[in-house]
């Protein structure tokens, strides 16, 4: 009778200790690749660098056509902006004239 309830006592004892040891790695597995975890965090970090970059670059375009639609204002036009416009747009060119042709970036393609 003593044998059966020491042994009942030990497997006790080892059922409770590897359930916490079972609890503990669940936490320890689902802090480091959980939704939450380590992992993630990197994850959000890294697209969070990656936007912030892409914010940095549509405001600096942004300021970019901001500054040109304001030389174009009514009350005051740059001539050299409207030179340029018109030329542009009517597709003419003075003989005197150097024209440099660029190739579009595909970075500026929407």
């Amino acid at each position: 009778m003593i044998t059966r309830t020491r042994w009942r006592s030990i497997l006790q004892t080892l059922t409770l200790h590897l359930g916490a040891a079972a609890l503990i790695g669940y936490f320890a597995v689902q802090g480091y690749k959980g939704q939450y975890g380590l992992e993630a965090k990197r994850a959000f970090e890294q697209q969070l660098a990656s936007l912030t970059a892409e914010r940095d670059r549509l405001k600096a375009q942004r300021e970019a056509l901001a500054y040109k639609v304001s030389l174009l204002s009514p009350d005051e036009i740059d001539p050299d902006l409207l030179d340029e416009e018109a030329r542009s747009l009517l597709n003419l060119v003075n003989p005197k004239d150097l024209v440099l042709l660029r190739q579009p970036s595909a970075a500026a393609a929407p």
